[in-house]
C-alpha cells in the first residue's frame, strides 16, 4: 500500500510508521519540520521517505497529499495522526490559541481528506484513518480546546464516511486512552502520575503504542477492514466503560 502518515516523527507515530513499513507498505512520512527524529523514523522504516509543514496553515495538507502522490505513484491511505494539545481552562483561551488546536486537530484532517479523496477513489481499496482520542468520546477538562477538537474530529470522519461510501473509500478513527506518547512523556516521568493513571485503568497499565495501538491502525487500513466505516474504534484498556465499576457499593434488591 501508499501511505501518507502525519506526525510520525516520535511517539505513536513513529510506531505506526515502523508497523507499517515491516509489512513492505510504501510511506510518505511527514512531521511539522525537518528534524532529526523524522530523520531517525525514516532511517527505521525500509522504504519510506520524509515531507514536512505545519499543517496548521492552510495550503499544507494539499500540498504534502501532492508531494505524495507525485512520489509514491498515488494513495491508497491517509493516517492522519498530527496533533497538538494548549493546556488550560475553555475560559481563559486566547481566540488564536482555540484556532491553533483547530487549525490542527480538525481542519488540517478535512483538508487531508479533500485533498486525497480523488486518489484514494482511485485506488482498489482507499482508506481515511484519523487517529482521535478518548477526550473526543469524553471532556478532559484543563485541556483548552484539545477535546472539542477531537469529538468535531470523530464527527467529521463519520460524516466522509457517508458521504465516501457508495465510491467505495472508508474513512474511520482509533482513539487511543492513557497511552505514552510524545505529549504525555512528562506524565509518565513521574513515578506517582504514572501509577495514579495506571490504577484507573482496568488493565493496570499504560498503552505502548508498537504493541496496543499501531496494529489497530494497520488493520483499519487494510482489506481485512473493508466493509468497516464511520466508526471510532477506542484503544482504552476498558477505561471509558468502567465508571461504575469506580463506584463503591451495589444496590441490593428489596422485598415487594
Amino acid at each position: 500500500m501508499r501511505i501518507l502518515l502525519t506526525g510520525a516523527s516520535r511517539g505513536i507515530g513513529r510506531a505506526i510508521a515502523k508497523t507499517l513499513a515491516g509489512k513492505g507498505h510504501s510511506l510518505a512520512l511527514c512531521a511539522s519540520c525537518p528534524s532529526d527524529a523524522l530523520e531517525e523514523t525514516i532511517s527505521l522504516c525500509h522504504g519510506s521517505f520524509g515531507l514536512s509543514g505545519d499543517l496548521g496553515e492552510p495550503g499544507t495538507a494539499p500540498r504534502l497529499v501532492d508531494e505524495a502522490v507525485s512520489r509514491l505513484g498515488g494513495l491508497d491511505a491517509v493516517i492522519s495522526n498530527a496533533g497538538i494539545a494548549i493546556s488550560g481552562n475553555l475560559t481563559d483561551m486566547s481566540t488564536p490559541e482555540w484556532e491553533r488546536v483547530f487549525d490542527v486537530n480538525t481542519r488540517a484532517p478535512w483538508r487531508l481528506a479533500v485533498a486525497a479523496y480523488p486518489h484514494l477513489k482511485a485506488s482498489d481499496a482507499g482508506s481515511f484513518l484519523a487517529v482521535a482520542s478518548m477526550s473526543g468520546v469524553e471532556p478532559y477538562p484543563g485541556t483548552g480546546a484539545y477535546s472539542a477538537s477531537k469529538a468535531a474530529l470523530i464527527m467529521m470522519v463519520r460524516t466522509l464516511a457517508l458521504e465516501w461510501a457508495a465510491s467505495g473509500v472508508r474513512a474511520n478513527c482509533a482513539s487511543p486512552g492513557l497511552f505514552l506518547s510524545s505529549m504525555t512523556a512528562p506524565i509518565y516521568a513521574d513515578p506517582s502520575l504514572k501509577a495514579a493513571r495506571e490504577a484507573l485503568v482496568p488493565m493496570k497499565r499504560i498503552g505502548d503504542p508498537a504493541r496496543d495501538f499501531a496494529g489497530l491502525v494497520r488493520f483499519l487500513i487494510s482489506p481485512q477492514a473493508g466493509y468497516i466505516t464511520g466508526q471510532n474504534i477506542l484503544a482504552d484498556g476498558g477505561l471509558m466503560g468502567s465508571i461504575h465499576s469506580q463506584i463503591a457499593g451495589r444496590p441490593q434488591s428489596g422485598n415487594v
